[in-house]
């Protein structure tokens, strides 16, 4: 189900790119943090249970952290998403050119949301670790939005902070 943001959160093609990137960004955002998560906490590459059990973790379910990549793509249309039918003089097609910046824009804000331990473990939370305590940690990683972006989510609609 798609939410509308805000009033003219009316750039379908952008968001059909964003949702047909869903899985694939959202992989990559778990194996980011991973990753992260190594370098921090185990930069020798030890093999204890923490360890062997982040390392061994593949994402299948990726429902936990739809909320976040949809809170994301929908403050990503509020802010670059004004104008579907913008002319492309190169030749490329309009939701290949949304494709790839989203996709940038994505990679650059996880590696961002990365640096903080906070959301490192908010994602292994909803991952890995599967907490019941969803939206607890759900609300930690709006909070990250929140303070990169300078907009609240209230009620499913976006608002300046």
């Amino acid at each position: 189900m798609v939410r509308k943001f805000f009033a003219l959160d009316k750039n379908y093609l952008l968001e059909e790119a964003q949702l047909l990137l869903r899985d694939t960004l959202l992989k990559s955002l778990v194996e980011s943090v991973k990753l992260r998560y190594e370098n921090l906490y185990n930069p020798l590459g030890l093999a204890d249970s923490l360890s062997i059990r982040i390392r061994n973790y593949k994402p299948e379910d990726l429902k936990p952290l739809e909320a976040f990549y949809l809170n994301l793509a929908g403050i990503y249309r509020y802010k670059h998403g004004e104008n579907q039918l913008a002319f492309i003089w190169d030749g490329v097609d309009q939701s290949e050119k949304y494709k790839k910046e989203w996709s940038a824009f994505f990679a650059d804000h996880v590696n961002t949301f990365c640096k903080n331990d906070l959301f490192i473990r908010a994602v292994l939370d909803l991952t890995v670790f599967n907490t019941p305590s969803a939206q607890l940690v759900e609300n930690r990683m709006n909070n990250f939005m929140l303070q990169t972006f300078e907009v609240k989510l209230r009620n499913g609609f976006i608002k300046v902070a």
